[in-house]
């Protein structure tokens, strides 16, 4: 695994409607990412993303919902290697999850390698970045990702595009954010208007 010579970086990555939310009325309503989330390009993008990532940060809620689905898809027949790629490095990766009322880590699989953490998320992340390893990397918990771009602490900025209106519903970036430059790393377009692109935080 690639570690950072410069520091850890934190990498979030979220999905945003075209219309700026990241869920719609229903938050467990996940459906309408569904069509856009098996493209080539949102493939791709997360398989980017792993590359240099040691550690995955998730919320309770996002913890529980990866780790019940994504490790059922490794051996599963027919499945898209980068798929299967993606469930063995997070079943393989340190986990750090948020939450104020997990005790402990369910036992066993597929939760080794997982640390429960009930403190706030910008001192979590501190914490994280003076030990050694790779990328941070945030996988879609929203209550994260806000804390996170709220205390400055986003070194990448990772977002799936998805062509849809949801009309309503929570949104990312809410006004009072600290002002700030970021850099385009990268863009791709591909099927259905799916559109990834990746931020750096100028500093």
């Amino acid at each position: 695994m690639t570690e950072q010579s410069g520091g850890r970086r934190v990498v979030t990555n979220m999905s945003l409607s075209l219309d700026g939310h990241y869920a719609g009325r229903d938050p467990l309503d996940m459906s309408w990412v569904m069509p856009y989330a098996h493209t080539d390009v949102a493939r791709d993008h997360m398989a980017g993303l792993l590359e240099a990532a040691t550690t995955a940060l998730l919320g309770r809620v996002n913890a529980e919902g990866f780790l019940g689905f994504w490790p059922t898809v490794i051996g599963m027949e027919g499945v898209d290697p980068r798929d299967e790629e993606f469930a063995k490095w997070l079943v393989g990766a340190e986990k750090v999850v948020l939450s104020s009322t997990l005790g402990e880590a369910p036992a066993p699989a597929p939760w080794e390698r997982t640390t429960i953490v009930d403190k706030p998320t910008a001192e979590v992340v501190a914490d994280l970045k003076a030990t050694e390893g790779g990328d941070i990397l945030v996988l879609s918990s929203a209550s994260v990702i806000k804390a996170l771009l709220a205390a400055d602490q986003v070194d990448r900025l990772a977002i799936t595009v998805f062509p849809v209106f949801l009309g309503d519903g929570p949104r990312l970036f809410d006004d009072g954010l600290p002002a700030g430059k970021w850099t385009l790393v990268s863009q791709s377009a591909g099927e259905h208007g799916t559109l990834a692109l990746v931020y750096d935080r100028v500093r």
